[in-house]
C-alpha cells in the first residue's frame, strides 16, 4: 500500500466522520500495489446512508476535507450504500482493495 500511516489515518477519520463509524473503507487501484508508480487515490466505501442527497453531500464534503488534509492529489471516491445494488466496479474494489 502506497499511503503513509498518517494518510491512512486521515482518510479513515474523514470518511467515517462523513459516512458513519460503521463504514467499510478500502483502497484499490494503483495505490494498493506496492510495485506501481504514481496514480490517484482510489477509495471504496460502503455506507449505511440511504438518501441519495445525503450520499452526495457526504461525498462532496469528504472529498473537500481530504483535499485540504492530503494536498493536491487526485482522489476518486466510490460509494456504495448498504443495502444496495452491487455493480461490477464495486465487486472489483472489494476483491482487489485493501482495508483501511
Amino acid at each position: 500500500m502506497r499511503l503513509t500511516q498518517q494518510q491512512q489515518a486521515t482518510i479513515r477519520a474523514v470518511l467515517r466522520r462523513h459516512f458513519g463509524c460503521n463504514s467499510q473503507i478500502r483502497l484499490f487501484g494503483s495505490r494498493a500495489d506496492d510495485t506501481a508508480k504514481g496514480g490517484d487515490i482510489d477509495l471504496y466505501i460502503e455506507s449505511d446512508i440511504q438518501s441519495p442527497d445525503q450520499i452526495v453531500a457526504a461525498r462532496l464534503n469528504a472529498l473537500a476535507e481530504l483535499h485540504m488534509a492530503l494536498g493536491e492529489q487526485k482522489i476518486d471516491l466510490l460509494v456504495r450504500r448498504q443495502p444496495g445494488p452491487e455493480l461490477p466496479i464495486h465487486r472489483h474494489a472489494q476483491e482487489t482493495g485493501l482495508p483501511l
